[in-house]
């Protein structure tokens, strides 16, 4: 795995020395096709959502990147645009997903907060600036670290006026002007009345220094992300255009033609929309996110990285029990949430409603194996009932051992795909073997397939190393062929065991072999292939046969 990193200033002062090591962990330089790309990995559709956010949130980060690299603090103040984000998109497309995507990634915390729940005074639920200290709480009270954090807002879309001068516009006007200064550059104290935490971190400092200690927060650098469904904005942009045009010659639309009109947002829509002008200018990235179609909610439920199949797995698994889906019932849970129209949430409740009495009675029972077919979907108790009855049915048995071969071709095929990517991140060439271990980490660790790519990854790297300081020790040149690679892995990963570990319990014997073997044949440089893991003395003798062999036919030639 790459680890991520922090580019320091040239020449450190005593400030940067006081630096937390926290820090190091932002990918401060990371590039906008990489970021695109790993989004690719979880979220479906969006394709314009992420090429934007993942180019505006990289620029962001290598805007600082560059300044530190100089030794001087990034622009700020008047004129000073930073990249916050506004997204556009009704519920359950992805937006909080692709945040907290991006914030992971990246190495930053995040906060994510409900604009309804905020006011300018803090009399409603909150001061917009707990926003920040949110962040620094997330940070795990490392200041310096906060600084460099993202900010999401949701349902910004409900603090925009309606155009009346008194009742609630008055409240949502005054939180968009709240966050006026946040947004751009402000100091934001940490001690603060209603936190009582705040308060005793201060009596406590002044208790062991006898000074007053000033604890804030500059957000120049703290990235704001906020969304909302923005109800009847699509109207506010068809008008505009429509005035564009002349006359009669305005064309008809259709609905599916004004989701599409959502793209074409301006700035002036949001004002008109109810937002203050000062507010939309520090929102300068807008991007609309798609509505799903069952078609996409499908191809969710397929992608090995989603969560919500992974974690109903989780859920039956804690119970010792194995479940698989069949790929009409996936289909068959697609039609259900989709018709619902609250996006990849529909897919959350859907799955819920079909299995949960599964989830409540087959724990009770010595069934280890559960197919979800499409007439669990359509008629889950009868089905519930009909396994219960028959639970060593072999018809069920045998759908089960399909899905399950299903799932591994879908994974072979996703790790495939990702044959080159896994290559440059990792310096992991894929063989048959390798996928398949692959596979088996997937499925047996319960986790995402990027998770299964790091650790292969670093395993692999681990046997890279060794040969190494093997060679260096021992003064020759020693590797191990990719079928021999992969028995280690395997080794490692049935031990569950480090794949150094494995190459280490080898190292005395290797180093004994191979000195022997230079002293007879003059030898310097040695490949060792998957036999040499298996059976040393074997290959080793092998070796020194073949030597000797080609050394006589050698020396009859001469003759």
């Amino acid at each position: 795995m790459v680890a991520p990193y922090f580019i320091p200033k040239p020449e450190k002062t005593e400030k940067d020395k006081t630096k937390s090591g926290k820090l190091s962990r932002i990918n401060f330089s990371l590039k906008p096709e990489e970021l695109e790309a790993y989004l690719n990995e979880y979220v479906i559709k969006q394709e314009e959502a992420k090429s934007i956010l993942a180019t505006k949130v990289c620029t962001h980060f290598n805007r600082i990147r560059h300044f530190l690299e100089q030794g001087r603090e990034p622009e700020s103040g008047v004129g000073a645009i930073k990249n916050n984000i506004i997204l556009v998109g009704p519920t359950g497309v992805g937006k909080t997903y692709l945040v907290k995507l991006i914030a992971k990634k990246l190495g930053v915390p995040i906060v994510k907060g409900d604009a309804t729940k905020f006011s300018e005074t803090g009399y409603v639920g909150g001061d917009v600036e707990d926003l920040v200290r949110d962040l620094v709480h997330a940070a795990d009270d490392d200041i310096e670290l906060a600084q460099y954090g993202i900010i999401y807002l949701d349902e910004v879309d409900k603090i925009a006026s309606s155009g009346s001068v008194w009742g609630p516009d008055v409240s949502r006007t005054g939180v968009q002007r709240a966050l006026l200064k946040p947004m751009e550059e402000t100091e934001v104290d940490l001690k603060v009345a209603h936190d009582p935490v705040s308060q005793i971190q201060a009596i406590e400092h002044y208790r062991r220094t006898g000074k007053k200690e000033k604890r804030t927060v500059n957000t120049r650098h703290i990235l704001f992300i906020v969304s909302g469904a923005f109800n009847g904005l699509e109207k506010i942009v068809k008008e505009r255009l429509s005035k564009q045009e002349i006359g009669f010659g305005a064309s008809v639309t259709t609905k599916e033609a004004d989701k599409q009109m959502l793209k074409q947002v301006t700035a002036e829509d949001l004002i008109k929309f109810g937002f203050e002008s000062e507010f939309v200018g520090r929102l300068p990235v807008i991007t609309v996110l798609d509505e799903l179609t069952a078609d996409d909610l499908y191809e969710i439920l397929i992608n090995p990285n989603n969560p919500i199949i992974n974690s109903k797995k989780r859920d039956f698994r804690a119970y010792g029990i194995d479940i698989k889906f069949e790929d009409k019932a996936l289909r068959l849970i697609a039609d259900q949430a989709a018709q619902q129209k609250t996006g990849a949430r529909g897919l959350v409740s859907v799955i819920e409603r079909i299995l949960i009495q599964f989830e409540k009675r087959l724990p009770s029972t010595n069934i280890t194996e559960f197919v979800v077919t499409p007439e669990v979907v359509e008629n889950p108790a009868e089905e519930l009932q009909r396994l219960l009855e028959n639970p060593d049915d072999p018809d069920l048995h045998g759908r089960f051992e399909q899905a399950s071969l299903r799932e591994r071709d879908l994974l072979r095929e996703s790790i495939w795909r990702r044959e080159q990517e896994l290559f440059t991140l990792y310096q992991l060439p894929l063989t048959d073997s390798r996928v398949n271990l692959i596979i088996d980490q997937y499925l047996r660790w319960d986790c995402d397939l990027k998770g299964a790519f790091e650790e292969m990854g670093h395993m692999y790297q681990q046997v890279r190393r060794f040969e190494e300081k093997f060679s260096e020790e021992n003064e020759l040149e020693m590797h191990f062929d990719e079928d021999a690679v992969d028995e280690i892995l395997w080794q490692a990963i049935t031990r569950e065991t480090s794949a150094y570990s494995v190459c280490q319990g080898q190292a005395k014997d290797l180093e004994h072999a191979l000195k022997l073997v230079r002293e007879r044949t003059s030898k310097e440089s040695f490949l060792l292939t998957r036999d040499a893991i298996l059976n040393l003395d074997s290959y080793l003798n092998q070796i020194i046969r073949e030597y000797y062999q080609t050394t006589l036919f050698r020396d009859s030639e001469h003759r």
